[in-house]
């Protein structure tokens, strides 16, 4: 039987952002392996959840600074946990002080305590895009909103060359460090 292992897994929504806040709190658990990434957690196609899903085994323990770190909404983060749980790896997450621990129900508190950090997580996030709507709309009435800056042509022509050549579009995400919304917007327009 092989021993379990101390997983921490730290993630921040963009490259500009910094991991070092988590990965303080995180190395303080001692961890054997520590998986990052630089990405929204809107979706689960992380590749270094992925490969935190893939790498974790019975017994392990995973720690996260906090539930959104893992999650960017209830359903995912409720269906995450239960998926870690049935295959006998612990989940702690340090931030709301909560244990979820394998071949054990989970407590009634712990659940309903889980839902409703990650209910209000899911409630803060949809005030910010309300606020930066409402502020963007402020700022085009002023005259003052540029948008976004434009797309770099020479990194669209290197995607496109990437593709080309066999690299599936998350690769080439990485490779590039752009959102799969920037090259599917790229690859609609030169289409």
């Amino acid at each position: 039987m092989s021993s379990s292992a101390k997983i921490a897994y730290a993630r921040v929504s963009t490259d500009d952002q910094n991991l070092d806040r988590q990965l303080e709190t995180l190395k303080a658990y001692c961890p054997d392996k520590i998986f990052t990434d630089h990405l929204s957690g809107k979706n689960l196609e992380r590749p270094g959840f992925q490969q935190m899903m893939d790498y974790v085994r019975e017994g392990d323990i995973i720690y996260v600074a906090s539930m959104d770190r893992m999650a960017r909404n209830l359903d995912d983060l409720l269906a995450i946990t239960k998926r870690l749980q049935s295959k006998g790896i612990t989940v702690h997450f340090l931030k709301e002080n909560i244990c979820l621990n394998p071949g054990t129900e989970t407590s009634s508190m712990s659940k309903l305590i889980m839902s409703i950090m990650g209910a209000v997580a899911e409630f803060e996030r949809s005030l910010i895009r309300e606020r930066q709507r409402e502020g963007i709309l402020l700022a085009k009435a002023r005259g003052v909103y540029k948008g976004r800056k434009p797309i770099d042509p020479d990194k669209m022509q290197e995607a496109r060359k990437l593709i080309d050549e066999g690299f599936t579009k998350t690769k080439v995400c990485e490779k590039l460090h752009i959102s799969r919304q920037t090259l599917y917007k790229y690859l609609k327009q030169s289409a």
